[in-house]
């Protein structure tokens, strides 16, 4: 019987959105195929998501008109996987592969197949993720609909054009990587300082977390965030004249600019 949804690549990224999914009760396990080569990795999603069919390849009867596919593979074998799966009658295909435009996965496909492209950040394993997704060339708004509905089970989505997709890498896509550097630094201040390292880490997981809450549901600017918390000549103020002396800002700034401009190099 055809799946509602295939999943191809049952990898964190693959998992995190099945268990969005399934927690919000939009999709049964009855209703999603997934394939994952792994044989290992296949009796895990198995026991993690009891009444999925989990397969080592995509056949024919997987798919029918109604079903919608989600790329979640490695980028190096994105098209062929692609070419694989439109071969055998996709008609909506989602992408979360990194690096791979729509232009390139359509240009494995038999005809003018719908396909959208997402880029996610890790932040999705815990429901708490941020996605931007973009139509390719015979996306309607119908499929949009359809891949934010499934993005949205893991976290906030916003539609961009896909030009834009190689800055969103650079910012949000890299983004966490970029705070867990700063939560190292401050869990290693705090050592410094006389913490246990436990209390540090707990005092830094805390208020990245609480800073990042703040900022998405309070409607303040990050400027005026940080001017509440800085007193003229208090403590903040001296810890963030610190950083600007260490260019900190200026390093931020460089990291998001060499990420987006390494995304687009692959994307090449």
């Amino acid at each position: 019987m055809a799946a509602t949804l295939l999943v191809l690549g049952g990898g964190r990224m693959g998992s995190a959105l099945l268990s969005g999914i399934f927690a919000s009760g939009s999709l049964k396990p009855g209703d999603v195929v997934v394939v994952e080569p792994g044989v290992e990795r296949r009796f895990e999603l198995a026991e993690e998501f009891p009444g999925i069919t989990v397969v080592d390849t995509p056949e024919i009867e997987h798919l029918d008109e109604r079903t919608g596919v989600l790329l979640a593979v490695k980028p190096d074998i994105a098209e062929s996987v692609c070419r694989l799966v439109g071969g055998l009658g996709a008609q909506r295909i989602l992408s979360v592969v990194a690096g791979v435009s729509a232009q390139r996965l359509e240009a494995t496909l038999p005809g003018p197949i719908s396909v959208v492209r997402a880029m996610p950040n890790t932040p999705a394993l815990v429901g708490a993720g941020m996605t931007v997704i973009s139509g390719g060339s015979h996306v309607t708004k119908d499929d949009l609909d359809w891949a934010e509905d499934l993005l949205s089970k893991v976290g906030a989505v916003i539609r961009l054009p896909e030009r834009h997709l190689d800055a969103v890498t650079g910012l949000s896509g890299s983004g966490p990587a970029y705070l867990f550097l700063v939560a190292e630094a401050l869990i290693e201040a705090g050592v410094a300082a006389g913490l246990s390292r436990d209390v540090a880490s707990t005092l830094a997981a805390q208020t990245i977390y609480g800073a990042g809450k703040m900022l998405v549901e309070t409607g303040e600017t990050p400027e005026s965030l940080r001017a509440a918390v800085t007193s003229p000549g208090g403590t903040t103020a001296a810890g963030l004249r610190a950083l600007e002396s260490r260019a900190a800002r200026s390093a931020i700034f460089e990291a998001v600019m060499a990420s987006a401009e390494r995304s687009k190099n692959l994307g090449r």
